[in-house]
């Protein structure tokens, strides 16, 4: 029973052919975890962790017009790419909390009534690199999205641009993130999963313009103990109740 949506970390194959039931916890954790990665796109938009850490070292010692100036999420343009449950509840923080244009690219384009109830506007993969103030990651992880975000993706956004990625580690080529934050090709980052976890790129630890937390979207205490019910529920359904999880009865 796996506690989580995602599911790259299981070897499907094999457990299909060992004929080993697998089962995932969807839905419970959409709203916890848009709530977090719209909290970690404003954090990394405005600064948040830096101001903190600048605080704290006691730097603050008098106020500039400029300090710690960053960027505006209001009425910006917000770029989602994967356009799931989650950047669906993301879209709708966006267009209708904040007034953002947002815009998205995915495997496939929404239907054209969901689109207008988002307030979303398909593009193509290198426009939305192109237009997006912030970018947020949500798509699934697997071998087409294995570094959907590298270097010549960077290349491609705008220097005010902010990447905020609450998908999974192995989307973004770590490496080629951090040298573009380190020559401010982009203005900033906030990352939630990272290739290698808990392991993180050494260079994403020494720069001050990323802000970095330990794969916690979905740590409400509500959250993870919903997930933790349907996780139960999961089991007790291929134990004998003669239904898969989920609820779909088994023949």
């Amino acid at each position: 029973m796996q506690y989580a949506v995602g599911y790259n970390n299981i070897d499907l194959a094999a457990c299909t052919a060992h004929g080993v039931l697998v089962s995932n916890t969807p839905d419970v954790l959409t709203e916890t975890t848009a709530d977090f990665g719209f909290a970690l796109m404003m954090a990394t938009a405005r600064r948040i962790a830096e101001g903190e850490r600048f605080l704290r070292a006691g730097r603050w010692t008098k106020w500039s017009y400029d300090m710690l100036a960053g960027s505006d999420v209001h009425g910006a343009t917000l770029g989602i790419l994967g356009m799931g449950r989650i950047g669906q509840a993301i879209a709708r923080r966006g267009a209708l909390g904040f007034r953002m244009a947002v815009i998205y690219h995915n495997r496939s384009r929404l239907d054209a009534a969901l689109e207008r109830q988002l307030g979303a506007r398909y593009v193509g993969k290198d426009e939305l690199l192109r237009d997006s103030d912030h970018l947020v990651l949500v798509l699934p992880y697997g071998a087409e999205s294995h570094h959907a975000i590298g270097a010549a993706e960077l290349a491609l956004m705008k220097p005010g641009a902010t990447l905020t990625n609450i998908a999974r580690g192995g989307i973004v080529d770590d490496a080629a993130l951090a040298v573009a934050l380190r020559e401010h090709r982009i203005a900033a980052a906030g990352l939630d999963v990272f290739e290698g976890e808990p392991s993180v790129h050494p260079d994403l630890l020494a720069l001050p313009n990323v802000v970095l937390t330990p794969h916690i979207a979905s740590a409400s205490v509500p959250t993870r103990l919903a997930m933790a019910d349907l996780a139960a529920d999961n089991l007790i359904a291929a134990l004998g109740c003669g239904r898969w999880p989920g609820g779909r009865r088994r023949r």
